[in-house]
């Protein structure tokens, strides 16, 4: 009868052996692609809503976040049609994500290839995230929560016990996945992701998206390290309140301009990468 380690490396042959059949797919190669395009559309989006804020001139009730410009795209012509088409890719960039972290990265050995693997299942978790946000935004009024979901997150980690640790851990991660976003994009590593090597301006491009999309996220989880030195929820925020942070600085209207431009420049980086994406 076979042991527990029999059974576990059994079952991680089958699972790697359907990861190869899946991304032999021609259907879901064109998935990644529809995802990472609209990976960048989201992007462009929210760099325009934070030009809006930056210049005041954002509507009542407008964000410049992930749900802001999902919303966005719920009120164009095409509305909640296209947005489930977003939700669609999105789990398709899951799928994409979730079969490199089990098969991907052979070109790397030792602990990098470890830790590109479990920088796979993080992405994995992001977009899978940005679908769940996507399909709530096309269901109709009532389905998202926008900047809300980052306190509520913060208050029930408060309300445990460790809370203001635990918020505080929290923090640290967004800010690690922001300085990782910014190291990215000092060593051109974003070329790991992409089945060939960018050069000249569209590296450049690359790499200003993600220094503006990493500080973006390194002042989201200073909000959330905020949040647990003061045990008050309402300091964490998402990247709209980040956004505004950023604005109530001295110089804050041109420095948000400026952080802008780098995530729309992320926005634009992912059309390459929708281009030539690496499959496992």
């Amino acid at each position: 009868m076979a042991d527990a380690g029999e059974l576990g490396q059994e079952a991680y042959d089958k699972g790697k052996d359907a990861a190869r059949v899946v991304e032999q797919s021609e259907a879901y190669q064109w998935l990644v692609k529809v995802g990472l395009v609209f990976y960048g559309v989201v992007h462009l989006l929210v760099a325009w809503l934070a030009v809006r804020l930056a210049l005041g001139m954002r509507a009542e009730g407008e964000e410049a976040s992930n749900t802001g410009a999902l919303r966005s795209l719920a009120e164009s012509p095409l509305g909640a049609g296209l947005l489930w088409v977003v939700a669609v890719g999105f789990f398709g960039l899951v799928v994409w994500q979730a079969v490199s972290a089990l098969i991907g990265f052979h070109e790397f050995d030792g602990f990098k290839r470890v830790r590109k693997r479990v920088s796979a299942a993080l992405r994995a978790v992001v977009y899978g995230v940005l679908g769940v946000a996507a399909a709530r935004v096309a269901a109709g009024p009532g389905g998202d929560q926008g900047e809300d979901a980052q306190q509520s997150l913060s208050q029930g980690l408060l309300g445990l016990p460790f809370g203001q640790v635990l918020v505080a851990a929290v923090g640290l991660g967004v800010i690690g996945y922001g300085v990782a976003q910014v190291v990215k994009a000092v060593r051109r590593s974003f070329n790991d992701d992409l089945d060939t090597t960018l050069s000249g301006w569209p590296a450049r491009l690359a790499q200003a998206g993600h220094v503006g999309k990493g500080i973006g996220y390194g002042v989201v989880g200073g909000l959330f390290g905020w949040a647990a030195l003061d045990a008050d929820a309402s300091r964490a925020g998402g990247l709209d309140q980040a956004l505004q942070v950023v604005l109530q600085q001295p110089f804050g209207r041109w420095l948000l301009i400026a952080l802008a431009v780098g995530i729309g420049a992320y926005g634009i980086y992912c059309f390459f990468w929708a281009r030539h994406p690496k499959h496992a």
